[in-house]
């Protein structure tokens, strides 16, 4: 019995030093380390694998995802890569290990697009430092639930409140931002960053104190998946249905307005509300804002899927929208998105009915680069 206790014990300590070996290597290697000239270096401990490359946005001037860009392997088996000087900005990446996507173990900074997850890193200095979290008052962010009896069902939504707002007395304005296709509650938050914008931009006095209610635009979701009943299931571009709508999501708008003037302090008046939504959610804030034509003074259009503009019910409620007044109409796009004609389109027939709005045009296509510098352009032009 004693031989065998003292061939266990060896065993152990021999597995604990192996293994605090494999962690002392691992702590070892830093990816990502952002070098002096804004340039970045990715690193990967795999000594056995035969190729390893980098996928990432910030690879291409357009800010295409390549898969191609190979990695060096050094003497100790750690593959590295070093890109170009970088500009300021929020960029993402994952390995590729003989064939195999994977996350940057040395990363913890991870986030989610639809059924993809991938690594972030920032450049600071100019755009990137709007995007992380600085030394200044924080808002707060709550992810609850509210009664939609138009979809006959309880969903949830996330709502950022700015800093100051529990201490204070006053009543607020609201901007209600709207997510794309495959996006939930929760893409606002973790892709676009919104609120270390909103935090960055307040603090600064760029921007006014809001609040910002980023729902689920899927209507046969409750919630993000793994949030809602039905498990943790893979996410799908089609949103995940987990129950049946009785309606379509601009329908049932007025109960995400009625759930937020119900509960938070806010102006319940048109010049304190506004919307805003990227792809399949600018094409919900143009349908929602026309189909409420005096309810929103501020209407935002991020690479917008709207149109439809041959239906007469359209024009007339366009129309109606324009004879009631707004205060702010501005419809983002980027050159290569392929939505970018479709919103030339639209712009076309705005100006034939006299419709006023602000275009504002980027370069880039249909990213979350782009959208992420639309909401910090739109915020501050709010609630003036």
């Amino acid at each position: 019995m004693k031989k065998l206790f003292l061939l266990v014990a060896a065993a152990c300590f021999a597995f604990s030093a192996s293994a605090q070996e494999a962690l002392g290597s691992r702590a070892q290697v830093v990816s990502p380390q952002i070098n002096e000239n804004n340039s970045v270096t990715l690193r990967l401990a795999a000594p056995e694998a035969k190729k390893v490359t980098v996928a990432g946005n910030f690879l291409t001037p357009d800010g295409t995802p390549v898969e191609n860009t190979e990695m060096v392997r050094n003497a100790d088996g750690v593959w590295e890569y070093t890109s170009p000087v970088l500009r300021s900005e929020l960029y993402n990446y994952n390995f590729v290990v003989d064939g195999v996507r994977i996350c940057d173990p040395s990363n913890v900074f991870i986030c989610r697009d639809v059924a993809s997850s991938f690594n972030i890193f920032i450049i600071g200095g100019d755009r990137g430092d709007i995007y992380s979290v600085n030394d200044v008052p924080h808002g707060s962010v709550t992810k609850t639930w509210y009664d939609s009896p138009t979809l006959q069902t309880k969903r949830r939504v996330t709502v950022y409140t700015p800093a100051g707002y529990e201490k204070s007395n006053a009543e607020y304005p609201v901007l209600y931002l709207l997510h794309g296709a495959g996006g939930d509650e929760e893409a606002w938050m973790t892709l676009g960053r919104t609120s270390q914008i909103l935090d960055n931009l307040i603090a600064q006095g760029k921007a006014k104190p809001m609040l910002v209610v980023m729902t689920n635009g899927n209507a046969g979701q409750t919630a993000a998946v793994g949030e809602a009943a039905g498990g943790m299931i893979q996410p799908s571009m089609r949103g995940n249905a987990n129950v049946r709508p009785a309606a379509s999501f601009e329908q049932s708008f007025g109960d995400v307005i009625k759930f937020v003037e119900s509960n938070y302090r806010v102006i319940k008046k048109k010049e304190g509300r506004a919307i805003a939504g990227l792809s399949m959610g600018g094409g919900h804030s143009y349908n929602i804002s026309r189909t409420y034509p005096n309810t929103f003074d501020y209407v935002g259009l991020f690479s917008a899927a709207a149109g439809n503009l041959d239906n007469e019910e359209v024009q007339n409620s366009l129309k109606a929208q324009r004879d009631n007044g707004f205060k702010l109409y501005w419809i983002a796009c980027g050159n290569t998105d392929f939505l970018y004609q479709r919103n030339l389109d639209m712009m076309k027939y705005m100006d034939s009915i006299k419709f006023p709005y602000t275009y504002r045009e980027s370069g880039e296509g249909h990213i979350w680069r782009n959208w992420r510098i639309y909401l910090s352009e739109f915020a501050p032009m709010l609630f003036k």
